[in-house]
């Protein structure tokens, strides 16, 4: 593995190379897994000091994708309401390293203009020329966000949702 100090230095999503994805269970029987299309984001690594790390996330709620366009439109309209809320996003506020390549990141979390505390883990799986890869996620509950559509989706519709992300990130000259 990398010497963390050689990945210190600015970077951008590569949205090519990037996955943001969620899972979520429906009626308790069957998973209903997702993506997001649009997103971007920065970040600022120092290896010799995880902690003073800083990170950005914007992704476009419109561009939610189950693979089932009524589901999608639901989602963007009633779950997400994107056309008030387009964006959902995560500002990084506190990295704490865990283990040679694991972290904890706590940031603040906006989905449909609420904004909360979440933490996520968050391991390096390589770099390589001004490259650097992360996966990580975490388990929300979508309620802490108001993402509910109405008393009938909190009964055929678990709260957990699962975001999943493998990430690559393209140092800036």
């Amino acid at each position: 593995m990398t010497d963390l100090s050689e990945l210190t230095g600015d970077y951008v999503l590569d949205p090519a190379h990037t996955r943001i994805g969620f899972v979520a269970r429906h009626t308790m029987a069957t998973r209903v897994r997702g993506h997001f299309d649009e997103f971007e984001g920065e970040a600022h690594l120092n290896g010799d000091h995880p902690s003073k790390s800083a990170a950005r996330l914007t992704i476009q709620a419109k561009s939610i994708q189950t693979g089932n366009p009524q589901r999608d439109d639901l989602l963007r309209e009633r779950f997400l309401n994107a056309a008030d809320h387009p964006a959902i996003t995560f500002i990084a506020a506190e990295v704490e390293q865990t283990g040679e390549t694991a972290f904890k990141v706590t940031g603040d979390l906006g989905i449909r203009g609420m904004v909360r505390p979440v933490t996520v883990d968050v391991e390096l799986t390589g770099e390589n020329g001004g490259r650097a890869g992360f996966r990580g996620g975490v388990t929300l509950d979508r309620n802490d966000w108001g993402v509910n559509w109405n008393a009938a989706t909190k009964a055929f519709i678990s709260p957990k949702v699962t975001v999943e992300f493998d990430i690559a990130a393209t140092r800036r000259p």
